[in-house]
């Protein structure tokens, strides 16, 4: 069971690599107040990507980009559920958040978690996100339809705390 979860984990790191890679390409966002879900993106359906046949089937979602003290972080979500599932594990959802700094460098060092409000109104523990080739990352099961809120603190290598904020409607 260990072994497929980090299996898991580094298939799903590599595959969403070449993703963040075309995000920050393809536009430069600043606000994460502004609505998603009519951007181009880069002209790229994540939902359809096909990677050599090793991908985890499922929709990728930008949650929004935050700016924060000069850093900016970018999350995405993943339901990677149907996936999950043949491999009998209860893993719904993949979170991601790339960091980069003030010179648009990416940066997976140091210590980030997510606590997850559910629509419920109960609240996880702290999850730790693992640094996964130019983002952080961490499998998370959203079991309930409604709002969720990730609610991401970190500390860089430059010792300063930073707090980001993003929701997510599960359907």
């Amino acid at each position: 069971m260990k072994k497929q979860l980090i299996l898991c984990l580094a298939i799903l790191s590599l595959l969403t690599m070449p993703l963040f890679a075309m995000q920050h390409n393809s536009h430069d966002m600043k606000d994460s107040s502004m609505d998603h879900s009519t951007m181009d993106h880069g002209s790229m359906d994540h939902g359809s990507m096909d990677h050599d046949g090793m991908s985890a089937s499922g929709d990728m979602v930008m949650l929004g980009t935050q700016k924060v003290e000069g850093i900016e972080a970018m999350a995405h979500i993943k339901d990677v559920k149907a996936a999950m599932a043949k491999m009998n594990m209860s893993i719904t959802h993949h979170f991601m958040l790339m960091i980069k700094d003030q010179h648009g460098k990416t940066n997976d060092k140091g210590t980030v978690a997510v606590k997850i409000k559910g629509p419920d109104g109960s609240v996880s523990k702290p999850i730790k996100l693992m640094g996964m080739g130019g983002h952080f990352g961490a499998d998370v099961t959203l079991e309930k339809p409604g709002m969720y809120t990730f609610s991401v603190g970190s500390k860089l290598a430059d010792g300063v705390k930073r707090s980001f904020e993003f929701t997510y409607h599960v359907h």
